[in-house]
Protein backbone atom coordinates (compact mmCIF):
# COMPACT_ATOMS: atom_id res chain seq x y z
CA UNK A 1 0.00 0.00 0.00
CA UNK A 2 1.98 3.04 -0.91
CA UNK A 3 2.32 5.65 1.75
CA UNK A 4 1.69 9.18 1.94
CA UNK A 5 2.45 12.08 3.84
CA UNK A 6 0.94 15.61 4.13
CA UNK A 7 2.21 18.69 5.33
CA UNK A 8 0.24 21.30 6.70
CA UNK A 9 0.98 25.08 7.07
CA UNK A 10 -1.52 28.27 7.69
CA UNK A 11 -4.69 28.18 9.37
CA UNK A 12 -7.55 26.58 10.77
CA UNK A 13 -9.13 26.68 7.59
CA UNK A 14 -5.78 25.34 5.23
CA UNK A 15 -5.58 22.50 7.98
CA UNK A 16 -9.13 21.75 7.36
CA UNK A 17 -8.21 21.50 3.46
CA UNK A 18 -5.35 19.28 4.16
CA UNK A 19 -7.09 17.00 6.27
CA UNK A 20 -9.68 16.68 3.81
CA UNK A 21 -7.20 15.56 1.32
CA UNK A 22 -5.74 13.43 3.30
CA UNK A 23 -9.14 11.64 3.90
CA UNK A 24 -9.46 11.54 0.27
CA UNK A 25 -6.11 9.66 -0.54
CA UNK A 26 -6.93 7.43 2.64
CA UNK A 27 -10.35 6.11 1.37
CA UNK A 28 -8.17 5.86 -2.08
CA UNK A 29 -6.07 3.17 -0.59
CA UNK A 30 -3.13 4.93 0.22
CA UNK A 31 -1.62 4.64 4.13
CA UNK A 32 -0.35 7.62 6.01
CA UNK A 33 2.65 7.43 6.64
CA UNK A 34 6.51 9.22 8.10
CA UNK A 35 7.77 11.79 5.65
CA UNK A 36 11.05 9.38 4.65
CA UNK A 37 8.76 6.47 3.96
CA UNK A 38 6.15 7.66 1.72
CA UNK A 39 5.84 7.69 -2.20
CA UNK A 40 3.94 11.16 -1.97
CA UNK A 41 4.82 13.92 -0.27
CA UNK A 42 1.56 16.74 -0.06
CA UNK A 43 2.70 19.93 0.94
CA UNK A 44 -0.07 22.32 1.64
CA UNK A 45 0.92 25.91 2.25
CA UNK A 46 0.55 29.57 3.47
CA UNK A 47 1.19 32.59 1.77
CA UNK A 48 0.08 35.01 4.81
CA UNK A 49 3.66 36.05 5.28
CA UNK A 50 7.29 36.22 3.69
CA UNK A 51 8.00 34.07 6.49
CA UNK A 52 5.26 31.36 5.80
CA UNK A 53 6.52 30.77 1.70
CA UNK A 54 9.97 30.44 3.29
CA UNK A 55 9.16 27.94 5.52
CA UNK A 56 7.24 25.92 3.19
CA UNK A 57 10.52 26.33 0.83
CA UNK A 58 12.78 24.88 3.59
CA UNK A 59 10.44 21.94 4.22
CA UNK A 60 9.91 21.15 0.39
CA UNK A 61 14.01 21.14 0.11
CA UNK A 62 14.36 18.79 3.13
CA UNK A 63 11.84 16.36 2.15
CA UNK A 64 13.48 15.81 -0.79
CA UNK A 65 17.06 15.25 1.01
CA UNK A 66 15.12 12.79 3.25
CA UNK A 67 13.80 11.17 0.68
CA UNK A 68 14.01 12.03 -2.72
CA UNK A 69 12.38 9.37 -4.55
CA UNK A 70 9.13 10.69 -3.39
CA UNK A 71 6.74 12.93 -5.77
CA UNK A 72 5.67 15.80 -4.26
CA UNK A 73 2.89 17.91 -4.79
CA UNK A 74 2.45 21.43 -3.37
CA UNK A 75 -1.19 23.13 -3.21
CA UNK A 76 -2.38 25.90 -0.64
CA UNK A 77 -2.18 29.71 -1.05
CA UNK A 78 1.62 29.67 -1.77
CA UNK A 79 0.89 27.29 -4.81
CA UNK A 80 -1.74 29.81 -5.97
CA UNK A 81 0.32 33.04 -5.84
CA UNK A 82 3.46 31.99 -7.22
CA UNK A 83 3.33 28.22 -9.09
CA UNK A 84 6.35 28.43 -11.29
CA UNK A 85 8.21 29.39 -8.32
CA UNK A 86 7.60 26.75 -6.15
CA UNK A 87 7.76 24.29 -9.46
CA UNK A 88 11.66 25.07 -9.67
CA UNK A 89 12.04 23.22 -6.58
CA UNK A 90 13.81 20.17 -6.57
CA UNK A 91 11.54 17.25 -6.33
CA UNK A 92 8.53 18.78 -7.09
CA UNK A 93 6.02 16.53 -9.40
CA UNK A 94 2.72 18.78 -9.15
CA UNK A 95 2.03 22.39 -8.18
CA UNK A 96 -2.40 22.18 -7.38
CA UNK A 97 -3.06 26.29 -6.73
CA UNK A 98 -6.44 26.74 -4.52
CA UNK A 99 -8.18 27.17 -8.05
CA UNK A 100 -7.54 22.91 -8.32
CA UNK A 101 -7.87 22.13 -5.01
CA UNK A 102 -10.70 19.79 -5.50
CA UNK A 103 -8.46 18.13 -8.46
CA UNK A 104 -5.44 17.62 -5.74
CA UNK A 105 -6.58 14.06 -4.63
CA UNK A 106 -6.96 12.55 -8.52
CA UNK A 107 -3.62 14.84 -9.56
CA UNK A 108 -1.74 13.34 -6.47
CA UNK A 109 -2.80 9.61 -7.13
CA UNK A 110 -1.89 9.95 -10.67
CA UNK A 111 1.40 10.66 -9.81
CA UNK A 112 1.49 7.74 -7.63
CA UNK A 113 0.13 5.70 -10.67
CA UNK A 114 2.96 6.87 -12.96
CA UNK A 115 0.58 8.78 -15.18
CA UNK A 116 -0.38 12.61 -14.83
CA UNK A 117 -3.65 14.36 -15.66
CA UNK A 118 -4.75 15.13 -19.10
CA UNK A 119 -4.56 18.91 -20.08
CA UNK A 120 -7.01 20.57 -22.26
CA UNK A 121 -9.57 19.78 -20.12
CA UNK A 122 -11.99 22.60 -19.71
CA UNK A 123 -11.56 21.68 -15.69
CA UNK A 124 -8.05 22.23 -15.85
CA UNK A 125 -5.63 25.73 -16.87
CA UNK A 126 -1.78 25.25 -16.74
CA UNK A 127 -0.67 28.36 -15.54
CA UNK A 128 2.42 29.76 -18.00
CA UNK A 129 5.71 30.64 -16.37
CA UNK A 130 5.66 34.54 -15.86
CA UNK A 131 8.12 36.47 -18.17
CA UNK A 132 11.53 36.13 -16.52
CA UNK A 133 10.75 33.09 -14.25
CA UNK A 134 12.94 30.06 -13.87
CA UNK A 135 11.83 27.06 -15.74
CA UNK A 136 11.07 24.29 -14.08
CA UNK A 137 13.08 20.77 -14.32
CA UNK A 138 11.87 18.96 -17.32
CA UNK A 139 10.23 16.23 -15.27
CA UNK A 140 6.67 14.40 -15.59
CA UNK A 141 5.13 18.00 -13.57
CA UNK A 142 2.14 19.84 -14.14
CA UNK A 143 0.89 22.80 -13.00
CA UNK A 144 -2.70 24.36 -12.11
CA UNK A 145 -3.25 27.40 -11.58
CA UNK A 146 -6.23 29.99 -12.71
CA UNK A 147 -8.37 32.96 -11.19
CA UNK A 148 -11.48 30.81 -12.03
CA UNK A 149 -11.21 28.75 -8.58
CA UNK A 150 -13.81 26.47 -9.55
CA UNK A 151 -12.69 24.15 -7.84
CA UNK A 152 -11.61 25.58 -5.00
CA UNK A 153 -13.96 23.79 -2.47
CA UNK A 154 -13.20 20.09 -0.83
CA UNK A 155 -16.57 19.78 -0.05
CA UNK A 156 -17.24 16.00 -0.67
CA UNK A 157 -14.44 14.36 1.83
CA UNK A 158 -15.64 13.00 4.78
CA UNK A 159 -15.36 14.02 7.49
CA UNK A 160 -14.34 11.85 10.53
CA UNK A 161 -11.85 11.28 13.42
CA UNK A 162 -8.25 11.48 12.65
CA UNK A 163 -5.03 12.87 14.04
CA UNK A 164 -7.40 15.92 15.43
CA UNK A 165 -9.73 14.77 18.50
CA UNK A 166 -11.48 18.57 17.27
CA UNK A 167 -10.96 18.79 13.79
CA UNK A 168 -12.01 21.36 11.79
CA UNK A 169 -15.13 21.71 8.87
CA UNK A 170 -14.75 24.42 6.48
CA UNK A 171 -18.17 25.83 5.46
CA UNK A 172 -16.67 28.81 3.97
CA UNK A 173 -14.22 29.56 1.33
CA UNK A 174 -11.89 32.92 0.50
CA UNK A 175 -12.61 36.11 0.39
CA UNK A 176 -14.30 39.86 -0.97
CA UNK A 177 -12.75 41.73 1.50
CA UNK A 178 -10.19 44.03 0.27
CA UNK A 179 -7.89 44.87 3.10
CA UNK A 180 -4.57 46.09 2.18
CA UNK A 181 -2.23 43.62 3.73
CA UNK A 182 -3.86 41.15 2.97
CA UNK A 183 -3.04 38.35 -0.26
CA UNK A 184 -6.12 35.82 0.67
CA UNK A 185 -8.37 37.27 -2.10
CA UNK A 186 -6.07 36.65 -4.82
CA UNK A 187 -4.81 33.29 -3.52
CA UNK A 188 -8.28 31.74 -2.60
CA UNK A 189 -10.77 34.03 -4.48
CA UNK A 190 -14.01 35.56 -3.39
CA UNK A 191 -15.86 34.39 -0.62
CA UNK A 192 -18.14 30.97 -0.97
CA UNK A 193 -20.38 28.71 0.98
CA UNK A 194 -20.77 25.47 1.46
CA UNK A 195 -24.97 24.42 1.53
CA UNK A 196 -26.55 24.11 4.31
CA UNK A 197 -27.67 20.35 3.63
CA UNK A 198 -24.05 19.64 2.90
CA UNK A 199 -23.00 21.11 5.94
CA UNK A 200 -25.45 19.17 8.09
CA UNK A 201 -24.50 16.03 6.45
CA UNK A 202 -20.77 16.28 7.41
CA UNK A 203 -22.18 17.38 11.07
CA UNK A 204 -24.03 14.46 11.05
CA UNK A 205 -21.56 11.46 10.04
CA UNK A 206 -19.33 13.53 12.43
CA UNK A 207 -21.36 12.58 15.15
CA UNK A 208 -22.69 9.31 14.02
CA UNK A 209 -18.99 8.94 14.41
CA UNK A 210 -18.99 9.47 18.16
CA UNK A 211 -17.19 12.80 18.36
CA UNK A 212 -17.71 15.41 20.80
CA UNK A 213 -16.55 18.69 19.56
CA UNK A 214 -16.54 20.24 16.12
CA UNK A 215 -14.65 23.33 15.19
CA UNK A 216 -16.53 25.55 12.19
CA UNK A 217 -13.70 27.52 10.30
CA UNK A 218 -13.65 29.56 7.05
CA UNK A 219 -11.19 32.07 5.46
CA UNK A 220 -14.25 34.80 6.57
CA UNK A 221 -16.60 32.64 8.41
CA UNK A 222 -19.02 35.07 9.41
CA UNK A 223 -19.90 36.01 5.72
CA UNK A 224 -21.27 32.18 5.47
CA UNK A 225 -24.15 32.43 3.33
CA UNK A 226 -24.50 35.26 2.02
CA UNK A 227 -23.31 33.75 -1.76
CA UNK A 228 -25.98 31.09 -1.95
CA UNK A 229 -29.38 31.79 -3.65
CA UNK A 230 -31.03 29.61 -1.54
CA UNK A 231 -30.61 28.74 2.06
CA UNK A 232 -31.97 25.02 2.55
CA UNK A 233 -34.84 25.97 4.58
CA UNK A 234 -33.32 28.20 6.97
CA UNK A 235 -34.29 31.79 8.47
CA UNK A 236 -31.87 33.51 6.66
CA UNK A 237 -28.39 33.38 4.74
CA UNK A 238 -26.32 33.43 7.71
CA UNK A 239 -24.06 32.01 9.96
CA UNK A 240 -26.38 32.35 12.88
CA UNK A 241 -29.02 30.71 10.95
CA UNK A 242 -26.79 27.99 9.88
CA UNK A 243 -25.82 27.18 13.59
CA UNK A 244 -28.93 27.32 14.77
CA UNK A 245 -30.04 24.64 12.69
CA UNK A 246 -27.06 22.25 13.46
CA UNK A 247 -28.40 22.63 17.13
CA UNK A 248 -32.03 21.85 15.91
CA UNK A 249 -31.56 18.95 13.45
CA UNK A 250 -28.51 17.39 14.90
CA UNK A 251 -27.04 16.17 18.26
CA UNK A 252 -23.47 17.54 18.15
CA UNK A 253 -22.49 18.11 21.72
CA UNK A 254 -20.33 21.30 21.61
CA UNK A 255 -19.98 23.62 18.39
CA UNK A 256 -16.96 25.96 18.49
CA UNK A 257 -16.58 28.98 15.71
CA UNK A 258 -13.26 29.79 14.49
CA UNK A 259 -11.70 33.48 13.72
CA UNK A 260 -15.21 35.95 12.92
CA UNK A 261 -14.81 39.48 12.03
CA UNK A 262 -15.72 41.94 14.05
CA UNK A 263 -18.71 43.35 12.28
CA UNK A 264 -20.05 40.10 11.32
CA UNK A 265 -21.03 39.16 15.40
CA UNK A 266 -24.50 40.35 14.87
CA UNK A 267 -27.21 40.31 17.06
CA UNK A 268 -28.75 36.95 16.02
CA UNK A 269 -25.29 35.61 16.19
CA UNK A 270 -24.57 37.36 19.78
CA UNK A 271 -27.81 36.10 20.73
CA UNK A 272 -26.70 32.18 20.38
CA UNK A 273 -23.50 32.64 22.68
CA UNK A 274 -26.68 33.97 25.55
CA UNK A 275 -28.66 30.90 24.75
CA UNK A 276 -26.59 28.28 24.21
CA UNK A 277 -22.60 29.34 25.60
CA UNK A 278 -21.15 27.12 28.21
CA UNK A 279 -23.24 23.98 26.93
CA UNK A 280 -23.25 23.60 22.84
CA UNK A 281 -21.72 26.53 21.70
CA UNK A 282 -18.22 26.89 23.37
CA UNK A 283 -17.28 30.62 25.46
CA UNK A 284 -15.25 31.25 23.06
CA UNK A 285 -14.40 34.37 20.58
CA UNK A 286 -11.97 35.10 18.64
CA UNK A 287 -12.20 38.71 16.92
CA UNK A 288 -9.19 39.94 14.14
CA UNK A 289 -8.14 43.31 15.57
CA UNK A 290 -5.02 44.15 13.64
CA UNK A 291 -4.89 47.52 15.16
CA UNK A 292 -5.92 49.69 17.98
CA UNK A 293 -5.79 53.02 15.87
CA UNK A 294 -8.56 53.98 14.02
CA UNK A 295 -5.66 55.98 11.82
CA UNK A 296 -4.02 52.79 10.90
CA UNK A 297 -7.47 51.17 10.44
CA UNK A 298 -8.22 53.67 7.64
CA UNK A 299 -5.08 52.29 5.85
CA UNK A 300 -5.16 48.91 5.95
CA UNK A 301 -9.06 49.77 4.76
CA UNK A 302 -10.75 47.66 7.52
CA UNK A 303 -14.32 48.18 7.79
CA UNK A 304 -14.84 48.92 11.33
CA UNK A 305 -13.40 51.71 13.95
CA UNK A 306 -11.91 50.78 17.51
CA UNK A 307 -15.09 51.84 19.01
CA UNK A 308 -16.87 49.28 16.94
CA UNK A 309 -14.97 46.32 18.04
CA UNK A 310 -15.60 47.67 21.74
CA UNK A 311 -18.79 47.45 21.38
CA UNK A 312 -19.03 43.98 20.36
CA UNK A 313 -16.65 42.95 22.75
CA UNK A 314 -19.18 44.40 25.40
CA UNK A 315 -22.35 42.73 23.52
CA UNK A 316 -20.18 39.12 23.43
CA UNK A 317 -19.23 39.32 27.68
CA UNK A 318 -23.27 39.80 28.44
CA UNK A 319 -23.86 37.10 26.68
CA UNK A 320 -21.62 34.69 27.47
CA UNK A 321 -20.47 36.23 30.69
CA UNK A 322 -17.00 36.07 32.29
CA UNK A 323 -16.16 32.68 31.62
CA UNK A 324 -15.43 33.96 27.87
CA UNK A 325 -12.08 33.38 26.29
CA UNK A 326 -11.50 36.71 23.52
CA UNK A 327 -8.41 36.56 21.32
CA UNK A 328 -7.48 38.34 18.58
CA UNK A 329 -5.06 39.24 15.78
CA UNK A 330 -2.52 42.20 16.03
CA UNK A 331 -0.49 43.74 13.28
CA UNK A 332 2.92 45.50 14.45
CA UNK A 333 4.62 47.82 11.91
CA UNK A 334 1.67 48.39 9.35
CA UNK A 335 3.19 51.31 7.09
CA UNK A 336 3.39 54.68 8.19
CA UNK A 337 2.49 53.39 12.20
CA UNK A 338 3.54 55.77 14.25
CA UNK A 339 4.57 55.86 17.61
CA UNK A 340 1.16 57.76 18.82
CA UNK A 341 -0.16 55.29 16.90
CA UNK A 342 1.26 52.37 18.67
CA UNK A 343 0.41 53.41 21.82
CA UNK A 344 -3.07 54.00 20.79
CA UNK A 345 -3.06 49.87 20.26
CA UNK A 346 -1.40 49.12 23.86
CA UNK A 347 -3.59 51.62 25.46
CA UNK A 348 -6.86 49.97 23.20
CA UNK A 349 -5.79 46.23 24.32
CA UNK A 350 -5.01 46.51 27.56
CA UNK A 351 -9.05 48.47 27.73
CA UNK A 352 -10.29 44.97 26.99
CA UNK A 353 -10.74 41.58 28.93
CA UNK A 354 -8.67 39.27 25.93
CA UNK A 355 -7.27 35.97 26.60
CA UNK A 356 -4.18 35.53 24.40
CA UNK A 357 -3.12 37.94 21.32
CA UNK A 358 -1.84 36.17 18.56
CA UNK A 359 0.67 38.78 17.16
CA UNK A 360 2.35 39.06 13.59
CA UNK A 361 5.00 41.82 12.06
CA UNK A 362 3.57 43.17 8.94
CA UNK A 363 5.20 41.50 5.73
CA UNK A 364 4.48 43.00 2.39
CA UNK A 365 2.39 40.71 0.13
CA UNK A 366 2.90 41.22 -3.97
CA UNK A 367 0.14 42.51 -5.68
CA UNK A 368 -1.41 44.46 -2.36
CA UNK A 369 -2.14 47.93 -1.66
CA UNK A 370 0.35 47.17 1.22
CA UNK A 371 2.92 46.33 -0.74
CA UNK A 372 3.00 49.76 -2.00
CA UNK A 373 2.62 51.57 1.14
CA UNK A 374 5.62 49.44 2.92
CA UNK A 375 7.86 50.72 -0.44
CA UNK A 376 6.46 54.65 0.55
CA UNK A 377 6.45 54.73 4.14
CA UNK A 378 8.15 51.38 6.14
CA UNK A 379 8.38 51.02 9.60
CA UNK A 380 12.03 50.09 10.43
CA UNK A 381 13.32 46.49 10.98
CA UNK A 382 14.38 47.76 14.73
CA UNK A 383 11.41 49.89 15.66
CA UNK A 384 9.20 46.39 14.83
CA UNK A 385 11.07 44.45 17.16
CA UNK A 386 11.06 47.01 19.90
CA UNK A 387 7.34 46.76 19.33
CA UNK A 388 6.77 43.22 19.12
CA UNK A 389 8.74 42.55 22.51
CA UNK A 390 6.40 45.58 24.35
CA UNK A 391 2.94 43.37 22.49
CA UNK A 392 4.55 40.11 23.88
CA UNK A 393 5.29 41.32 27.32
CA UNK A 394 1.27 42.75 27.21
CA UNK A 395 0.18 39.28 26.20
CA UNK A 396 1.52 37.49 28.35
CA UNK A 397 0.32 39.44 31.00
CA UNK A 398 -3.13 39.45 30.10
CA UNK A 399 -2.99 35.74 29.07
CA UNK A 400 -1.97 35.19 32.69
CA UNK A 401 -4.23 37.35 34.58
CA UNK A 402 -7.42 35.11 32.66
CA UNK A 403 -6.27 32.08 33.41
CA UNK A 404 -5.04 32.63 37.13
CA UNK A 405 -9.10 33.86 37.40
CA UNK A 406 -10.25 29.95 36.66
CA UNK A 407 -8.33 28.61 39.63
CA UNK A 408 -10.27 27.01 42.04
CA UNK A 409 -13.00 26.83 39.21
CA UNK A 410 -14.74 23.60 37.56
CA UNK A 411 -15.02 23.98 33.78
CA UNK A 412 -16.34 21.66 31.35
CA UNK A 413 -13.03 20.44 29.55
CA UNK A 414 -12.76 17.73 26.09
CA UNK A 415 -9.93 15.21 26.77
CA UNK A 416 -7.69 15.50 23.56
CA UNK A 417 -4.55 13.05 22.21
CA UNK A 418 -1.85 13.47 24.67
CA UNK A 419 1.78 14.28 23.51
CA UNK A 420 4.36 11.85 24.62
CA UNK A 421 6.11 14.50 27.33
CA UNK A 422 2.50 14.81 29.09
CA UNK A 423 1.66 11.32 28.89
CA UNK A 424 5.34 10.75 30.63
CA UNK A 425 4.06 12.84 33.69
CA UNK A 426 0.72 10.78 34.32
CA UNK A 427 -0.84 13.84 32.43
CA UNK A 428 -3.84 14.08 30.22
CA UNK A 429 -3.89 17.02 27.61
CA UNK A 430 -7.44 18.24 27.74
CA UNK A 431 -8.96 21.98 26.50
CA UNK A 432 -11.75 23.51 28.18
CA UNK A 433 -14.78 24.70 26.65
CA UNK A 434 -13.91 28.38 26.60
CA UNK A 435 -10.46 27.50 25.23
CA UNK A 436 -8.18 27.06 27.76
CA UNK A 437 -5.35 24.47 27.53
CA UNK A 438 -4.79 22.38 31.04
CA UNK A 439 -3.39 19.00 32.10
CA UNK A 440 -5.59 17.26 33.98
CA UNK A 441 -4.08 14.73 36.41
CA UNK A 442 -3.95 11.11 35.18
CA UNK A 443 -4.57 9.09 31.83
CA UNK A 444 -7.46 9.58 29.84
CA UNK A 445 -8.63 8.53 26.51
CA UNK A 446 -9.29 11.48 24.42
CA UNK A 447 -12.46 12.41 22.87
CA UNK A 448 -14.28 12.15 26.73
CA UNK A 449 -16.22 15.66 27.95
CA UNK A 450 -15.45 15.61 31.89
CA UNK A 451 -15.59 18.37 34.18
CA UNK A 452 -12.11 19.74 35.06
CA UNK A 453 -11.42 21.50 38.49
CA UNK A 454 -8.51 23.86 37.97
CA UNK A 455 -5.97 23.54 40.50
CA UNK A 456 -3.14 25.71 39.73
CA UNK A 457 -1.06 27.61 37.48
CA UNK A 458 2.30 27.78 36.79
CA UNK A 459 4.96 30.91 36.06
CA UNK A 460 4.36 30.25 31.85
CA UNK A 461 0.33 30.02 32.37
CA UNK A 462 0.30 26.05 32.21
CA UNK A 463 -3.00 25.11 34.25
CA UNK A 464 -3.11 21.79 36.45
CA UNK A 465 -6.70 20.41 37.14
CA UNK A 466 -8.06 17.13 38.40
CA UNK A 467 -11.22 15.48 36.39
CA UNK A 468 -14.24 15.04 38.33
CA UNK A 469 -16.79 13.43 36.77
Amino acid sequence: MPGFHVEHFGCRAARADGEALSARLSAAGLAEADLRASELVVVNTCSVTAEADRAARAFIRRAHRLNPAARIVVTGCYAQRAPQELASLPGVRAVVGNSHKALAPEIALGLIGGSRPAAGSELVSITPAPQGAVAPPQVAQVVFADDRFAHSFLEDAPLVPGTQTRPNLKIQEGCSNRCAFCVIPQTRGPSKSLPAASVLRQVESFVAAGSRELVLSGINLGRWGRDLEAADGLRGRSLAALVRRIFECTSLERLRLSSVEPMDWDDELIALMSEFGGRRLCRHAHLPLQSGSDAVLRRMFRRYRPWHYAAKVQALLCAAGRDLTLGADVMVGFPGESDCEFEETLAFLRALPFGYLHLFPFSPRPGTAGWALHAASPVPAAVVTERMARLRALAAEMMLAHRRSFVGRTLPAITLRTPAEVASRNRTAALTENFLHVDLNGSFAANQLVQARVASIDRDGRLEADKIL
